[in-house]
């Protein structure tokens, strides 16, 4: 066999535009695209497929989500000529305080800088560790719309787990940081972080790409969920394990807050977009974010050209502007001051774009009371089709992996703030802020197709710059997702893939903004589109920055 780095690629490679009549699913593992696609050709639809990847994904790519991942949905219904949104977000244990989490020397840390953020949650141990709620959405979900048994849903998830798969190229990227991340943890709690070690590695050393990974533990966890449609979770054999290892080592949950947890179907909010309705799910997600910034963009004229420097500075200022507004108000909507109708006014909008000139700049929330992982869909030949997106939120989550079960839990709790003053405030029975936005596109009532950018804060990035390229720029979904980005990171900076002209870096710092140019691809969002034509094909497109895999029947 020839040697080679899998991990080396020295030049740019091209991906076309994937059409199909019977069925499409798009994710960033193979092996779960192609489970997707199993369900179709067994019959089952978009929604059995979506549910069927939703269970390989925690195993594939367990750097991005897991059993004690919480998710979202857009699901329309081609029998009911409708969108649904499903809201599969965790709550925290009615046993935390902030109070408690400072007692125990709980001050978290920006992501980005490192520096100590007195308002902010810990990310790692049993401080951000929230109910789970992505199983309980998987069982809502299958029971509303699905034809399939959970059996049946798992079944591809449990032959992959038990006979194992070979680990992706970026996923053992990420792997690798995963180790580093909690190597220093697990030396002062071994108890609370060794069961993350033991599953996750050999011996303490990460899986490389193209080494086989078994989960049995995942396996057996799975056969427990399939028998009971995720009620073990939450009402038998697994929320007592995870209650129990909680207990043991310092956590705060007690089978109430399982006993007491229910996913919730939501009205999905939208915005229209120069003839199209871009839809994502209400608060506590900040897929609000998004629909803000297009809020702003669609009263000004942006340049023939895409790669043009005031194409790029529009967009950027007005998902500044739309990110503080979402950083401040966003929250549990049962505690949200501030009304989504108003956030998404014509006239705060109107407001928010007059601030936005020729130079960059330094974003401060408004006042709207004047007047986001894992990202998959699928779709198939019937019409139904799904958006879904779910996740542990940082790498691996909190660290915390349930002995025995291959359960990891997410840290999603370090969304919360420590400030008694934020609507995001921590308290138990509480969602927090939520970063992970599955997104959905209509036009005049009929629907486009699901679409998602995955990427913590560059989720709501993702979706404006996915929507631009599409409608304002007439992009294929594939061009649409390889069209080089830009992320906000705060203040007046700014990252641009390499792929970005020069002279768009140069005339953007020119203007005030803080610009770095970045190699690591994977930090600038992962994300997949299916759109449904008019005589009823699909045509998809894939992230070129990850594994990203369609399979199409």
């Amino acid at each position: 066999m020839p040697d080679f780095d899998p991990l080396r690629y020295a030049y740019p490679s091209r991906r076309n535009v994937v059409y199909a009549r019977k069925g499409m699913t798009a994710s960033t593992s193979p092996m779960a695209s192609q489970a997707g696609l199993e369900m179709l050709k067994a019959g089952g639809n978009a929604m059995d497929a979506v549910l069927a990847m939703a269970a390989v994904m925690p195993l594939v790519e367990p750097t991005s989500n897991g059993l004690g991942s919480d998710c979202f949905a857009l699901v329309w219904s081609a029998k009911e000529g409708k969108l649904f949104g499903l809201n599969g977000s965790g709550v925290a244990p009615q046993a935390i305080s902030a109070e408690e989490v400072r007692r125990r020397g709980g001050a978290g840390s920006e992501r980005r800088t490192g520096a100590v953020n007195e308002t902010a949650v810990p990310k790692e141990g049993w401080c951000p560790v929230m109910v789970p709620g992505a199983p309980a959405a998987w069982a809502e979900l299958r029971r509303r719309f699905g034809t399939k048994s959970m059996e049946e849903i798992m079944a591809p998830a449990m032959a992959y787990a038990r006979e194992g798969f070979a680990v992706p190229v970026n996923v053992a990227r990420l792997w690798n940081t995963g180790i580093r991340r909690f190597s220093g943890p697990c030396k002062e709690n071994p108890e609370l972080f060794g069961p993350w070690f033991a599953y996750f590695t050999k011996d303490g050393a990460p899986y490389r790409a193209g080494e086989t990974f078994r989960a049995p533990e995942y396996a057996r966890t799975l056969e427990s969920l399939a028998a009971s449609d995720c009620e073990s979770c939450y009402r038998g054999d697994l929320m007592e394990q995870i209650v129990a290892f909680s207990r043991a080592t310092g956590g705060f949950f007690t089978e109430e807050d399982f006993r007491s947890y229910r996913p919730q179907w939501v009205e999905p909010i939208s915005i229209d977009y120069k003839g199209y309705q871009v839809c994502e799910i209400p608060p506590n997600g900040h897929g609000i974010t998004a629909l803000m910034a297009l809020n702003i963009l669609k009263g000004m004229d942006l340049p023939q050209e895409r790669d043009s420097v005031e194409g790029f500075h529009r967009q950027i200022e007005s998902v500044k502007l739309a990110f503080v507004d979402a950083k401040k108000y966003v929250a549990d909507p049962r505690y949200m001051r501030a009304k989504v109708a108003d956030m998404l006014s014509k006239d705060y909008a109107a407001r928010r774009r007059a601030l936005i000139g020729e130079r960059a700049l330094y974003p401060e929330a408004g006042d709207p009371s004047c007047g986001g992982t894992v990202y998959f869909c699928a779709a198939d030949g019937m019409g139904n089709m799904v958006s879904f997106i779910q996740s542990n939120y940082m790498g691996f989550g909190s660290g915390v992996v349930v002995p025995g079960t291959g359960i990891s839990l997410q840290n999603r709790g370090a969304n919360f703030s420590l400030d008694p003053e934020s609507d995001n405030f921590l308290e138990g029975g509480k969602k927090s802020y939520h970063t992970i936005i599955p997104g959905f596109l209509c036009r005049d009532g009929k629907p486009v197709g699901p679409f998602g950018v995955m990427g913590g804060f560059m989720q709501p990035q993702g979706h404006v710059q996915v929507v631009v390229n599409t409608v304002d720029y007439h992009m294929n979904p594939q061009e649409a997702l390889d069209a080089p980005r830009f992320q906000w990171v705060g203040e007046k900076r700014i990252q641009l893939e390499r792929e970005v002209p020069a002279h768009v870096a140069q005339g953007l710092a020119a203007r005030g903004h803080q610009v770095e140019i970045v190699n690591a691809n994977l930090e600038m969002g992962r994300g997949q589109i299916i759109w449904r034509q008019e005589d009823g094909t699909l045509v998809g497109g894939t992230e070129p920055r990850a594994d990203g895999t369609i399979a199409a029947w």
